[in-house]
């Protein structure tokens, strides 16, 4: 696909979630489907006619194994935040639908416990590994061309972390 192309492709809609522990620790883990490290916090796409929360806490369970009642939403971003996928990327993903993605965030408090974290709850696993990590240390973990989104994302939530 040429940069022109690509630039006419729209965003598809997804959400994010920032689930942080008791310490404020952040929950990210690693790609299960890459070879090199791609950390991130959990995040997917949204259902026709599902609303963005119901989104989030349902992409949580898929992906941690962490049930509703397990946490309370304290924030969500104002508006939503996109960034672009790499050009190289963009015709093997969503099979070249989308430029990039337009995220709506939402910080959830974890009440829970680390055994109650499970990324083998649903089939299609996301993750094989996780971690807590403190919120100034996540930005580098995270694949350089969604960086941005996490620095605006954890601006936004600093009040509560």
């Amino acid at each position: 696909m040429t940069a022109e192309e690509i630039a006419k492709l729209p965003y598809r809609r997804n959400v994010g979630v920032m689930l942080v522990n008791a310490a404020g620790h952040a929950f990210v883990g690693q790609r299960i489907d890459s070879e090199t490290p791609a950390w991130q916090m959990p995040q997917g796409g949204i259902d026709k006619g599902e609303d963005p929360r119901e989104a989030a806490l349902r992409e949580l369970e898929e992906e941690t194994g962490v049930s509703r009642d397990l946490v309370t939403v304290e924030a969500e971003t104002p508006d939503w935040i996109a960034y672009d996928l790499p050009h190289e990327i963009v015709p093997r993903i969503w099979k070249g639908r989308y430029k990039g993605q337009e995220q709506k965030w939402f910080l959830l408090r974890f009440h829970g416990t680390d055994d109650q974290v499970r990324l083998d709850a649903d089939d299609h696993q996301e993750f094989s590994e996780w971690c807590w990590l403190p919120p100034k240390d996540v930005v580098a973990q995270i694949v350089p061309f969604k960086r941005p989104v996490y620095e605006r994302v954890i601006d936004i939530f600093r009040e509560y972390l």
